[in-house]
């Protein structure tokens, strides 16, 4: 049968706090430094703001479908043959983003810790551990996040206590210097990196979430303090590498880690902020590939989904690298193309869904 299980509420905020956190932590400063250098740190503390919009959006949908996934209320909008169109093309949008997180983690370990391990065994090992959270279901992925959340704010607390003496407070200067439209556009870039993949979470809420009330306070927190662990890392990584560095380097917050020296004793500890990532990235990796499984199998009316998981994890090994065929062409995609195909998908459909819904009732109503 299909994984009929719930979650708490507070599991709900640990997953969306993860899940807003991601691939982020690491290359977000990164994009952010490139486009607006030293005032890269304004645009998650307004993002913050504007992507709240979205989760209220989202929270409407919940209230209108409280006990139905995304590929469902789809079906149930649009009826049988244009929602199963659009319900196989938000599979193939959640297999695509499971995809790209698995060789943005391949990549970084195979360029920063072992450069001459294949990077297709690297795949196969972490995807495998993806494919195990899976089979098991959505409660053993909630529970695992529970402990998860722990560790990464104990690590994320440690790096920036003792980080802190490095900080130039010079390098934010001047303030502003970009302009207003510049800073415009880049919120934009943040919203879509952080906020429009919630859509991925409309998969296990309203639906698995025991309380919808509560879980709908919890998205808005959840996202909320994710984006602030989020905000707090990109200043880090411009106040102590400077604005220069931060856009050069891929990996800033790696480098940033590497920085600490506390009494030439505590030093060259940056496998904290390689764990922090690799716990954020498996827990949204799992979440995309979990909702591409089991929106798959709503398709389909199946009555189990475990026997999904192997096919879709064989097709998702060499499709990986297949369809990132290496660096560069991941962060083109991340710049140029990522904005409009994440916000088709994140902003545009449940705009559709919800103003359907809305005018159905009213007119039902009349």
């Amino acid at each position: 049968m299909l994984d009929k299980g719930k979650i708490s509420v507070r599991q709900f905020m640990v997953l969306v706090i993860l899940f807003t956190i991601g691939s982020g932590i690491l290359v977000l400063p990164s994009l952010l430094a490139a486009e607006l250098n030293q005032n890269a740190w304004i645009v998650p503390l307004l993002g913050i703001g504007v992507g709240t919009l979205i989760i209220m959006l989202y929270n409407a949908l919940a209230g209108f479908f409280p006990n139905m996934s995304l590929v469902e209320m789809v079906e149930h909008t649009f009826g049988k043959w244009l929602g199963l169109f659009i319900s196989f093309t938000i599979v193939l949008f959640l297999f695509h983003n499971a995809s790209a997180l698995l060789i943005y983690i391949a990549n970084f370990m195979t360029t920063q810790w072992m450069p001459e391990t294949p990077i297709e065994f690297i795949i196969i090992l972490f995807f495998s551990v993806v494919m195990m959270g899976t089979w098991l279901g959505l409660e053993v992925i909630a529970r695992s996040a529970e402990i998860f959340i722990f560790w990464f704010l104990f690590l994320f607390f440690f790096l920036v206590i003792f980080i802190s003496p490095q900080i130039e407070w010079k390098n934010v200067e001047p303030v502003f210097e970009s302009g207003t439209k510049p800073i415009m556009l880049s919120i934009l870039h943040f919203w879509s990196f952080t906020f429009i993949p919630f859509v991925a979470l409309l998969m296990i809420f309203p639906a698995r979430v025991n309380q919808l009330k509560k879980g709908r306070k919890a998205f808005l927190i959840g996202a909320c303090i994710g984006g602030i662990i989020l905000f707090i890392m990109v200043i880090l990584c411009i106040l102590v590498l400077g604005p220069d560095h931060t856009a050069r380097y891929l990996y800033p917050s790696y480098v940033l880690a590497q920085k600490i020296n506390v009494g030439k004793f505590v030093q060259r500890i940056e496998v904290i902020i390689a764990i922090m990532w690799i716990l954020s990235v498996f827990i949204k990796m799992t979440i995309y590939f979990y909702g591409s499984v089991i929106g798959f199998a709503q398709m389909l009316k199946l009555e189990s989904y475990r026997f999904l998981i192997l096919p879709f994890g064989m097709i998702m090994i060499p499709a990986t690298l297949v369809m990132h065929p290496d660096v560069i062409y991941l962060q083109t995609f991340d710049t140029e193309i990522w904005p409009m195909y994440g916000s088709t998908f994140g902003l545009l459909l449940p705009l559709i869904l919800l103003t359907v819904t809305f005018v159905r009732k009213r007119y039902k109503s009349e």
